[in-house]
């Protein structure tokens, strides 16, 4: 009975000791390992199935060590090494894509997938075109991988404006295993460029027009209480406002041109459109015959951002009076949405007023750019600018439809309210 069980033991020892030589045989890294309590050593080599057993002085002082030798490209499968990359890759401000060699991408990161529009974890296993919705003849990495030789600050002319450059990584027989492609805009570049030279245009208008103004209506002023009543009536209703508005169309520039104080506070983000900006569109609407609808995503019920109120409430008007500015229709419906989408907090504001012309939509952000006669076209590049004070981006998507305003936020991770 007691060699049974004897055997027994020493059969389940063997099956034990089999599967942890079929461990370190399955590894695929160079290690090793010193068990100073037994007094063995384990190692492993490059290439090795079996690992090498030698004999080391015991002690009992020392703990047992252990050392390896990974080589990613190797020993690691790479799709290993793209997810552990991705959230390294996400925290980069440009475009970051890698492809197989049929041009299948393996890995995209999150500002690539923002700026394109689509889902990042969708576009993962589909080719390249489907994610920049170029020809193949336009893709400046399918251009890369096709000649074998890799892009150094090429420079793409299509909508995507900007310099792309491209690495490849290799399988042990040299045939391409990634094309590394990392394309940075020079879109932000070229709006630094403009709110440069509007900043020194607003300096001169400031100086030049500004104090004249503030002058003159000074003047008017004081001097309308010893002019004729009909005189008066017209520098009141007339002159003065007029000048108020000059003025006022002074402040909105150098709002643009010049970096504003954000008053940061905390606050709920559907309480703020709810209550704030609700209240806020909701008298505008009734006097321009406009529906507001709010399509708010549950899952940030409980979001807290920061941000400075004041500056955002004026987005929201801004953009309710620009909407009520192109309405054709007897009514018109305006729709606020919030959404949460992988790390980012996406805003709209949608109408379904007329659309903005494709001609013009690249321009709707500039400065004093507006199809109106009697608009100044600074309320959409102050709105612009006050989103990107608050870290986040704006962008317009128009069709006959309608216009929508995409307004973007990285999504913070602070805790939500605890009370109301």
């Amino acid at each position: 009975m007691n060699d049974r069980l004897v055997q027994s033991q020493i059969e389940e020892l063997e099956r034990k000791l089999r599967a942890y030589e079929r461990l370190i045989e399955t590894l695929p890294f160079p290690f090793t390992f010193a068990d100073y309590e037994s007094g063995i050593a384990i190692e492993k080599k490059r290439g090795d199935v079996r690992p090498h057993l030698r004999t080391i002085p015991p002690s009992l002082e020392k703990e047992a060590k252990w050392q390896w030798d990974i080589d990613l490209y190797h020993d690691v499968p790479f799709e290993k090494v793209e997810a552990f990359l991705t959230p390294l890759l996400d925290l980069v401000p440009h475009h970051i894509v890698f492809v197989d060699d049929k041009g299948i991408i393996t890995l995209c990161n999150l500002q690539a997938a923002i700026d394109t529009g689509v889902e990042r974890d969708a576009i993962i296993g589909k080719h390249i075109r489907e994610l920049l919705k170029l020809p193949d003849e336009l893709i400046a990495t399918l251009e890369s991988l096709e000649k074998g030789e890799p892009l150094y600050n090429h420079e793409v002319l299509d909508r995507f404006y900007g310099i792309v450059n491209t690495r490849f990584i290799y399988n042990d027989d040299g045939s391409i295993k990634r094309v590394i492609s990392m394309f940075q805009s020079l879109n932000m570049m070229k709006e630094t460029e403009k709110l440069a030279v509007a900043g020194r245009i607003a300096a001169g208008i400031a100086h030049e027009i500004r104090n004249p103004l503030t002058t003159v209506r000074g003047y008017l002023q004081l001097l309308k209480s010893d002019l004729p009543d009909r005189i008066a009536s017209l520098v009141e209703r007339l002159l003065i406002p007029e000048l108020d508005r000059a003025n006022g169309i002074i402040t909105d520039f150098l709002n643009i041109a010049k970096p504003a104080d954000v008053k940061m506070e905390t606050f709920r983000l559907h309480r703020f459109l709810r209550d704030d900006v609700g209240v806020l569109l909701q008298s505008e609407a009734l006097l321009h015959s406009v529906n507001v609808h709010f399509d708010l995503d549950e899952q940030l019920d409980d979001y807290e951002m920061s941000g400075d109120r004041r500056q955002l409430l004026q987005v929201f008007l801004n953009l309710f009076r620009n909407a009520v500015e192109a309405k054709v229709a007897k009514t018109m419906n305006v729709t606020v949405s919030s959404r949460k989408v992988n790390h980012i907090v996406q805003l709209r504001f949608c109408d379904d007023g007329p659309g903005i012309p494709p001609s013009v939509i690249d321009h709707v952000f500039d400065p004093f750019f507006s199809t109106k006669e009697t608009g100044t076209g600074l309320g959409l590049s102050l709105s612009k600018k006050i989103v990107e004070l608050h870290r986040g981006t704006m962008k317009v998507q128009s069709d006959a439809h309608g216009t929508c305003f995409l307004i973007e936020f990285p999504l913070c991770s602070q805790p939500p309210f605890l009370s109301s």
